[in-house]
């Protein structure tokens, strides 16, 4: 599961994270992962990228993300298992309950202490970038 922001480091071109975001971007491309975004990060992607950007460059992002990843159901379940957590943001939680429902194996994110206690592996990009070049999958 691809946290927002690791997501807009690359949409944004948001320096220096972009370049990290951008590796993992082409592994997902290339099939060597699979990549996960929650639905609202892509309503969250598309509000941003209109306003920093514009709408037709909105469009784009959109188009780009749906042609790379799934895309991980928001419904009332993850709601109201978000709605349990004792994270601190409702948006985190939601992210965080899409990942549990939907099986992700983990969170990529460069905001670690969002996902406290987490059930699921949480790293940075930079993190998983390693942990794939030991696995042999990059």
């Amino acid at each position: 599961m691809f946290d927002t922001n690791v997501i807009l480091d690359i949409l944004l071109d948001r320096q220096p994270f972009s370049l990290s975001a951008a590796v993992l971007f082409s592994k997902v491309e290339k099939g060597e992962i699979t990549g996960l975004v929650c639905a609202t990060t892509l309503t969250t992607i598309y509000y941003l990228t209109s306003k920093a950007l514009n709408r037709a460059k909105a469009d784009e992002c959109i188009e780009l993300l749906l042609s790379l990843f799934e895309v991980a159901a928001v419904n009332r379940s993850v709601i109201e298992t978000a709605k349990k957590l004792k994270l601190r943001d409702f948006e985190d939680a939601v992210l965080y309950a899409s990942a549990l429902h939907s099986g992700s194996n983990c969170i990529v994110t460069r905001n670690l202490k969002d996902f406290p206690e987490s059930e699921i592996p949480v790293f940075l990009p930079e993190e998983l970038l390693k942990i794939l070049k030991i696995r042999g999958e990059g």
